[in-house]
């Protein structure tokens, strides 16, 4: 397979999984604030420095305030990792590769660009109903991804594209705990209490994680416990560990390497991040401080990334 188009199928995933998450990001602050007793201050600031992009949002839009927060991460077109710039990055991506995606493929991208094109435009307007705008980004997304596994042969190309989603949704879900770090950094007196708790349960809804959460628990939600699932399990397709072990999976089956080797700059610190995670309790997780073990399990997402380019992606002169 061409890099070229190993490398637009892999990234056209990673934007479409990173416009769901995204959405899932805004959605989780949204219930916060909904959710939390009445004169409690909105928590705007914290989710934009988790982005890592604070200093870009600052200069563009000065004040923090809701809808800046919103127009930044949802509709700004000049902000790389709005929504509706992941959007425009995936459908022209998926237009440099038609002839190796499916029709119906395609289909799915370009009705989803036009749903948040629509809503972009509607939103300079007028306030969209954001509750059932992020609802709809996150089913045309699981809509797309459904489409690509049912219709697209399961080859290479299909390979890199698992390996863009899974990665991207790793990184993701560890901000969207990171928000709750933020979130209690003003008030660690809440710490335990009702409203605690109801922050907790927010933000396993954002990761579509609250059933499936209490189904295998039977317990109450605890902070350790909200950690242990969306960062430990090996069977829920939102966990940090499953989505690493999936992304493993492409990425021998694509280079043939043997499971528990590794012979290029992907498998090994994607194999070590795998070994940590299935060897770490999730004491020890808190006892080192979430944000912290967040923080250094960004960084290796981000090196991760980085191979992959480098290994399967960039460019090189021919002897």
């Amino acid at each position: 397979m061409l890099s070229r188009v190993a490398d637009s199928i892999y990234w056209l995933n990673r934007y479409i999984e990173r416009a769901e998450n995204v959405a899932r990001f805004i959605d989780v602050n949204l219930k916060l604030t909904l959710d939390g007793p009445n004169g409690l201050p909105q928590q705007w600031a914290p989710l934009i420095e988790t982005t890592g992009d604070l200093d870009r949002f600052t200069q563009r839009y000065g004040t923090v305030t809701d809808a800046n927060a919103i127009q930044f991460l949802a509709f700004d077109r000049d902000y790389p990792n709005s929504i509706a710039s992941c959007l425009r990055a995936a459908r022209e991506n998926a237009r440099s590769v038609r002839e190796i995606i499916s029709s119906e493929m395609w289909e799915q991208i370009n009705a989803f660009y036009h749903l948040v094109q629509d809503a972009a435009i509607a939103n300079s307007q007028n306030p969209v109903d954001l509750d059932r705008f992020f609802t709809e980004v996150k089913s045309a997304s699981h809509l797309f991804s459904g489409i690509m596994d049912a219709t697209m042969t399961h080859g290479e190309g299909w390979h890199f594209g698992r390996i863009g989603r899974f990665l991207e949704r790793a990184d993701k879900t560890s901000r969207i705990l990171d928000v709750k770090y933020y979130i209690l950094l003003p008030s660690p007196q809440d710490v335990g209490t009702t409203l605690d708790q109801l922050q907790w349960m927010a933000l396993l809804k954002s990761a579509s994680a609250y059933e499936m959460y209490r189904k295998r628990t039977f317990h109450r939600i605890t902070p350790t416990g909200v950690v242990e699932f969306l960062v430990l399990d090996r069977t829920f397709p939102r966990a940090i560990q499953f989505c690493l072990i999936e992304a493993q999976r492409s990425l021998h089956h694509i280079t043939g390497t043997p499971a528990g080797t590794w012979r290029n700059p992907v498998e090994r610190p994607l194999g070590r991040l795998l070994a940590e995670l299935s060897y770490v309790a999730v004491d020890e997780i808190i006892d080192r401080g979430l944000h912290e073990f967040l923080d250094g399990l960004q960084g290796q997402l981000n090196g991760i990334g980085r191979s992959m380019d480098s290994t399967f992606f960039a460019l090189r002169s021919v002897a």
